[in-house]
């Protein structure tokens, strides 16, 4: 191997290797997939921040029962055709007992398959599609599903801010295609008419045609799905326009980019996440403060998810006493702890249910707006 190609290796094998704490044989590994190059990369990095939080504040307090844990991190790029591959050697090469994804839907789902398979328990931190916990009884999802989330959507629009028009703009993805179909399913309940909807793909980022069709219709209340990267353009664009209807977006919006890029554009968005910034709990308000501290930039939905779905799994493999995948899967089951995303318990699909945080931008930083605590509404499927 030529010195070009061994720089390269290790290069390689630095990134795609993360090890916290002390490495010895008698550490447990966790694995975790999360994209930390490509589109989401920014998203991924958070998770990850998160996630190794949660493992830093593990490990001072004497880890997995005496136990240092060692995070295994792989880069998926939030690819199936990642993921997949990443599942197996987290599995058979770097024998894991149990994984976490901060990815998104699309290398969630993949990837669940393959640790349901192997029989190993399996944390989707935030990615929302309903099939992923579908997958088996060893996946679970401490984040909302989709469908959850649109509905919460509706009644937003329809209850708190009395709007009863609204157009729809979908990003046709996993992602942006669940949220939308919860907002139509619960639209009707709200007396919300969804007056049109519009369609964009994860590349754009100039939406002329989009933005004179929204004007046009004239609606009360715009939802947008999308991440920070495609909404921050797409709100701007929307206000020079002239569209003053409110702009409702989802926790794909959540993170300071998305405030970055659309300037004062951004004043007034209204989204639906899990993480409340104003919250006076001691379990959010020092998860802020120790996050701001080590990652040096504000806290967003994804690094608080990624910290949740940790510390999930830390309390279960502690409760559980043994590193038996089966164990562990069962603990997780029987979860029930506070964490800054809210309080964490699963019903018997592997699905959490809790109540959705809406934040609004203002002065340039996301604070609180309302609560939706609508326990039927937001109430996951079971199978």
């Amino acid at each position: 191997m030529n010195k070009k190609n061994l720089t390269v290796f290790l290069t390689c094998a630095l990134f795609s290797f993360i090890s916290l704490g002390v490495v010895n044989a008698d550490s447990v590994k966790i694995g975790f997939n999360v994209p930390l190059t490509g589109f989401a990369a920014a998203d991924g990095k958070s998770a990850l921040n998160g996630a190794k939080l949660a493992v830093e504040q593990a490990n001072q307090a004497g880890g997995i029962n005496g136990k240092m844990i060692e995070l295994v991190v792989y880069d998926d790029q939030a690819s199936p055709k990642q993921a997949v591959p990443i599942a197996n050697k987290l599995i058979e090469k770097d024998n894991v007992k149990a994984a976490i994804s901060g990815s998104y839907s699309g290398s969630t789902r993949a990837a669940a398959g393959v640790f349901q398979a192997a029989g190993i328990p399996y944390i989707s931190a935030y990615a929302v599609h309903p099939d992923i916990t579908r997958a088996g009884n060893y996946v679970f999802r401490t984040s909302f599903m989709g469908e959850v989330q649109g509905r919460a959507g509706a009644k937003l629009v329809g209850a708190t801010l009395q709007r009863k028009r609204v157009v729809l703009i979908t990003l046709k993805n996993d992602f942006g295609k669940s949220l939308a179909a919860g907002f139509k399913e619960a639209a009707g309940q709200f007396n919300v008419q969804v007056v049109n909807e519009y369609e964009y793909s994860i590349k754009d980022r100039q939406f002329g045609p989009i933005v004179a069709k929204v004007k046009a219709d004239n609606p009360e209340a715009i939802y947008a799905t999308g991440y920070f990267f495609t909404a921050g353009p797409l709100v701007s664009q929307l206000r020079a326009a002239g569209i003053t209807a409110p702009v409702i977006g989802q926790e794909g919006y959540d993170s300071a980019q998305f405030i970055k890029i659309a300037g004062k554009a951004s004043e007034g968005t209204i989204i639906t996440t899990s993480l409340d910034r104003d919250s006076t709990s001691s379990e959010t308000r020092s998860f802020i403060k120790e996050f701001e501290a080590m990652a040096g930039h504000k806290v967003d939905m994804v690094a608080a998810s990624g910290h949740t779905a940790m510390k999930v799994l830390v309390a279960a493999m502690k409760k559980a006493g043994t590193t038996n995948p089966a164990a562990i899967r069962d603990a997780i089951a029987e979860t029930s702890l506070v964490a800054s995303t809210g309080t964490i318990s699963f019903n018997s699909l592997g699905e959490v249910q809790k109540n959705v945080q809406v934040q609004v931008v203002r002065g340039g930083n996301f604070h609180y707006h309302s609560e939706i605590r609508d326990q039927t509404l937001l109430a996951p499927p079971t199978r």
